[in-house]
Formats: C-alpha cells, sequence, structure tokens
C-alpha cells in the first residue's frame, strides 16, 4: 500500500478504537511482519478460507500475497466502517458483517469445508463463553485437518487451557512478531490426533 493508504488506516483504526476500544482493541492495524507469520504456513491451494476481524485488510492481503485467491475468501468482520472498507477493497471475497459467534447460526459453510480460519480477533477483552462460541463455531466450519491461527499480544494463547481440552483441541506457538507495535505471537490450534491423545494418556499413565 502507498504511505497515504497506511497513514488514512491508521486513522481510521484509531478512530474506531476510541469509539468502541472492547471491540477493535488496538489502536492501530497490524504490522507486514506478523502479517507474514500469522499467514506463512496456508498454501494458496488450501481451499476456503476464513478470516475473522479482518479490519483494514492487512492479513487479507497477506493471504492474497501467499497465492490465496480472493474468491476463497469469507471474511467476518462486526464493524460495519471495515466492513464498507474490506468490500471496497477485496470486491471477489465474500464479506459478511456478523458477529463471529455466530458463524454457525449464520449458515456460511457446510460443516468441515473450510481449510484454515486466520483470527485477527481481540480475544483477551472477551468473555471466555464468547471464545468458547468462536473457536467452536470456526472448527464446526474446519475439515479434520484445518487449522485455526490466532495472534495475540498477551503472553500465552488468548484461548484458556480448560476451553482447549473442552473442545479436544491443542495449541501450538509457531512465532513471535517482535517489530510489530506492539509485539504479537501467533499459535496455530488444532484438533487433538488419537496420536495426540495416547501420548498425553502414556505421559499421564
Amino acid at each position: 500500500m502507498t504511505g497515504n493508504c497506511v497513514q488514512s488506516d491508521f486513522v481510521r483504526f484509531f478512530r474506531s478504537w476510541v469509539s468502541a476500544p472492547m471491540r477493535v482493541a488496538a489502536v492501530a492495524p497490524s504490522g507486514p511482519v506478523l502479517a507474514r507469520l500469522i499467514t506463512r504456513e496456508i498454501m494458496p491451494d488450501v481451499g476456503p478460507v476464513l478470516e475473522l476481524g479482518p479490519g483494514t485488510g492487512v492479513f487479507t492481503r497477506a493471504l492474497l500475497a501467499r497465492g490465496v485467491p480472493e474468491s476463497h475468501l469469507t471474511l467476518i468482520e462486526f464493524g460495519p466502517e471495515f466492513a464498507r472498507l474490506l468490500a471496497e477493497r477485496f470486491p471477489q471475497a465474500r464479506v459478511v458483517s456478523i458477529d463471529a459467534a455466530r458463524i454457525v447460526e449464520a449458515g456460511l459453510f457446510e460443516a468441515g469445508s473450510v481449510g484454515a480460519v486466520v483470527s485477527g480477533l481481540p480475544l483477551l477483552s472477551m468473555p471466555q463463553d464468547k471464545v468458547g462460541a468462536i473457536v467452536a463455531g470456526a472448527f464446526a466450519a474446519l475439515r479434520p485437518d484445518g487449522v485455526f491461527y490466532q495472534f495475540t499480544y498477551g503472553p500465552r494463547c488468548p484461548v484458556p487451557t480448560a476451553l482447549l481440552d473442552g473442545l479436544g483441541l491443542k495449541a501450538v506457538r509457531i512465532g513471535r512478531a517482535l517489530r510489530n507495535i506492539p509485539p504479537a505471537a501467533v499459535y496455530r490450534i488444532t484438533r487433538v490426533s488419537q496420536s495426540d491423545a495416547a501420548t498425553a494418556e502414556r505421559e499421564a499413565a
């Protein structure tokens, strides 16, 4: 993007944060280093990709740079100002302005059809029951081998361990973007496989 566009996005993001700090939860869009980190494992042929809370589209552009077709993207953005911007910037993508906790209710996908989920949602600022609804809804849409990518500014995975265990999931940190403002980490969340479960049972014995 041009310098003017970056500056415009910063102003737009900051104004949204001022008007709804709990919903936006950051004063500026994520940076390109974080965008590359959270999308680096996603291949062009992964199939449908669901992006949660894309904001101004920083992660969306990174997905396109990875070779993911724009028409394979579904962007879930609750903020109407960001949803309009995304529809203008990515006309071939499907932009849906709903609460990310309503993915299943909205009937956007057949169960088990999505290849990957990229989340820019501020999970740390949300109640645990809402985080649970978002993650459970995303995994209802994901294929058995599908992956949920989540970034956080916190020191650990923003999806609590008890919630991961209850949903049969595991989280692994895949890297940190120290040059992001503020620094952030990215977690890969997947279903626990039978081999993972067997290993856990042996370790617990």
